[in-house]
């Protein structure tokens, strides 16, 4: 009888999922959220129910400033936070992803988050217990306000909101604007409320949080980037069975692939979508006003190099050079 016992306890043990808490701060219809549910799939699958991967969307858990933190200690498994965090960490390097206007398009990003460069940046995480595992896409962001945003100008003295990074202070300064760095969740209140005037977001984390509520206007400026690095705690990482943790790599790199497809179709598809709700104007940069906001905003690499790395800047100025010949 005590041998069943313990036989039944062991199966049991056995049969029990390794758990792990997915965390992030957007809405899980968002092309980061279905990245999300998507590797959540195929991990669920590969394993045949020894993980189950259970998903916090919207902060339901922690905010933006909560969460690596609650990742360190364990509390949570993984995240993907927006690349602007890691340089308020301490890992300025990365920084180089919220340089205005450094990717002049998705081909330079993409051999910059795939190639040597990325994986670089994804190995200075390990000394703060971070193993880093891929890059997803949220696509290029947009400016909003509560009045029409044409020209640098425009911007001065207006209350931006930005997410705490002293390159996008330093950019929102270049433009006359002045800078509030809000968690996202708090977002939209902000910006009803009138604390802040107006913010950036890729199309689709402006129509998902409804915010062409409380703003006019919009453009199309895609001076920036936003995306994500999908992130574990080492520990934890390191101390699953080897089998598991393949199985779990080839899951990430589906699910990122499949990420950086849908980001740039589903930022077309929202911007369209805000269109035709009708409630913000939005507005396309002629090819002279593009120039004037890259000009108002190349300072901002100058005056980040010493921070960033010079030759960080320079390599991937390199690679925007010989994709644009």
């Amino acid at each position: 009888m005590c041998l069943v016992s313990v036989t039944g306890l062991l199966n049991a043990q056995a049969q029990t999922p390794i758990v792990i808490k997915f965390s992030h701060v957007v809405a899980a219809d968002t092309p980061k959220g279905k990245a999300a549910l998507r590797f959540k799939e195929l991990a669920e699958k590969a394993s045949n129910g020894r993980v189950r991967i259970d998903i916090y969307p919207d902060s339901q858990l922690y905010k933006d400033k909560e969460e690596l933190e609650a990742l360190q200690l364990g509390a949570v498994q993984m995240l993907a936070p927006s690349v602007a965090k890691f340089g308020a960490f301490g890992i300025r390097e990365f920084d180089v992803f919220e340089l205005p206007y450094i990717f002049p398009s998705r081909d330079v990003l993409n051999k910059v988050t795939q190639g040597p460069i990325g994986r670089d940046l994804l190995k200075k995480l390990e000394p703060k217990g971070i193993t880093g595992l891929a890059f997803w896409d949220n696509g290029f962001k947009i400016m909003s306000a509560n009045k029409p945003l044409h020209h640098p100008a425009d911007f001065k003295g207006l209350k931006m909101r930005i997410q705490a990074s002293r390159v996008l202070d330093a950019q929102m300064r270049a433009l006359g604007a002045i800078p509030q760095a809000l968690p996202f969740s708090e977002v939209y209140q902000a910006l009803k409320s009138g604390f802040v005037d107006g913010t950036e977001n890729p199309a689709s984390n402006f129509k998902t949080q409804n915010m062409d509520e409380v703003q006019s206007d919009l453009t199309v400026s895609n001076h920036g980037y936003l995306g994500y690095a999908v992130i574990v705690n080492k520990k934890f990482w390191d101390g699953l069975p080897n089998d598991i943790r393949t199985e779990l790599e080839a899951a990430v790199r589906d699910a990122t692939t499949y990420a950086n497809e849908i980001a740039q179709r589903e930022n077309e598809r929202d911007l369209a979508d805000i269109r035709k709700r009708g409630k913000t104007t939005i507005y396309q940069l002629s090819a002279q006003e593009q120039l004037e906001w890259r000009r108002a905003m190349l300072p901002v690499q100058q005056q980040m190099a010493s921070s960033i790395g010079k030759e960080l800047i320079e390599e991937i100025n390199k690679q925007a050079s010989q994709a644009a010949e």
